[in-house]
């Protein structure tokens, strides 16, 4: 009888939630939320012949025509001067003073001919050790600004909103993470406006790409993403030497996925003839089912399996899963030399309704429990040597406000009252130093 009016309930759910992100039972590949918004209609910029790295950056849009792939660039470490990381923050004996509080009535960024909003510079943050605790914690803002809801004093640490330039009010005490999309064969918004914006904003950290690993987010096979990545990172680097390159998270830290990310390493190099220069480690946090023609998250571009994880929704929330995903990414990056670099978790929370069994009361243990998680969890073999071997340096909940995926909201869209989530949430931060 249960099992049937579950069955009932997908099907409720299919056919009420939009085209974005539906759940279905058998019926063909579904997309799961990740990231629920839909993304700006910006121009598709093709990027399958990069740039040499010591080239000057165009002044207009590339062409979306589709260019022969040529030679590879030299190495990225003869062409682009990397700069020294910040100085590791040390933790002082005496709290900071709390954040100020997100005022509505902030000030909107400026705006430029290109029609591309730049944010007011905050503060860069040393994501190799953030400077309290309060900064590493982070929130996905899917509709409006940051300051269109009421924080009072548990304002996050920074944000992100799946695209270059913040939404206004935008507060200007509140560090913004910048992300460009990519897709099988390019990326989004054009290479002038990223170049603009990654000089005006020094310091910042950028996101390369949303879930490449995901057929319904940026659906980019590994040797696209590689090939993209070097254009961008050389960008970026060109215009901002001080800007902080992170790598697209995936879905999920989860085998599969992690072999994805191999092939992405392994095309790179194949590629541009090195390493792959990536400053900050990224992933997101989901507990989502790995399978063609079913929930989740599918399989990767280009990936031959037909299954990973095979997770059913009542693992949705599972903390034993959860911490062990995250500690298993962790060894992956140290199994690969890769221990010294901070990772952050740039998205993740519950995704699905509460008649599946996530009430608010279950939404709100999850957060709680999961941000004692992230400040706390060590690993002496592990761990990021610069910030006390904690496993994550800072992360990132989903979300502020969302209409398709509202289970984890923080504020009602509609009237932006806080909702039990967000309680938990205002309170959580308004303690931490």
């Amino acid at each position: 009888m249960r099992a049937a009016t579950v069955f009932l309930l997908a099907l409720l759910l299919l056919a009420t939630l939009t085209a974005c992100h539906p759940i279905t039972w058998g019926l063909g590949p579904t997309p799961e939320p990740l990231v629920p918004t839909r993304a700006p209609d910006f121009r598709l910029i093709v990027t399958t012949t990069p740039a040499p790295a010591d080239a000057d950056v165009p002044s207009t849009p590339q062409p979306p025509a589709v260019v022969p792939v040529a030679a590879a660039p030299p190495p990225l470490a003869a062409t682009v001067a990397s700069s020294p990381p910040p100085p590791a923050a040390t933790v002082a004996s005496s709290p900071p003073p709390p954040a100020a509080t997100v005022a509505s009535s902030s000030p909107p960024p400026a705006a430029t001919a290109a029609g591309i909003a730049r944010p007011t510079p905050a503060p860069p943050v040393n994501w190799l050790k953030p400077a309290s605790n309060r900064v590493r914690v982070g929130v996905g803002v899917p509709l409006g600004g940051l300051g269109d809801y009421e924080w009072g004093a548990g304002a996050p640490g920074w944000y992100l909103n799946w695209q270059i330039a913040p939404r206004a009010p935008h507060p200007i005490n509140v560090p913004f993470v910048p992300m460009v999309r990519l897709s099988g064969d390019g990326y989004r918004p054009a290479l002038d406006d990223i170049v603009a914006t990654a000089a005006s904003n020094p310091g910042a950290l950028w996101l390369i790409g949303n879930e490449p690993d995901v057929p319904w987010q940026d659906n980019t096979t590994a040797e696209q993403y590689a090939a993209t990545y070097g254009v961008l990172y050389r960008a970026i680097k060109g215009a901002d030497p001080t800007s902080q390159i992170a790598i697209g998270g995936v879905s999920e830290p989860t085998p599969l996925r992690m072999a994805y990310l191999d092939r992405i390493l392994a095309a790179y190099r194949a590629r541009y003839g090195e390493a792959m220069p990536v400053d900050v480690w990224n992933v997101h946090a989901f507990i989502l089912r790995e399978e063609r023609n079913s929930w989740g998250v599918g399989i990767p571009p280009g990936m031959a399996a037909d299954k990973g994880q095979l997770y059913e929704v009542s693992d949705h929330a599972d903390m034993a899963i959860f911490t062990r995903q995250i500690a298993d990414f962790r060894r992956w990056m140290t199994d690969r030399g890769l221990r010294d670099k901070p990772l952050v978790v740039t998205e993740y929370g519950i995704l699905m309704p509460a008649s599946y069994g996530f009430p608010p009361e279950q939404v709100s243990r999850f957060m709680a429990d999961t941000f004692d998680f992230f400040l706390t969890a060590r690993d002496a073999a592990t761990g990021d040597p610069a910030d006390d071997n904690r496993l994550v340096q800072a992360f990132c909940w989903y979300s502020v406000a969302d209409t398709v995926y509202a289970t984890p909201n923080l504020f009602t869209p509609q009237t932006r009252a806080i909702t039990p989530a967000g309680e938990v949430f205002r309170a959580y931060l308004a303690g931490l130093r």
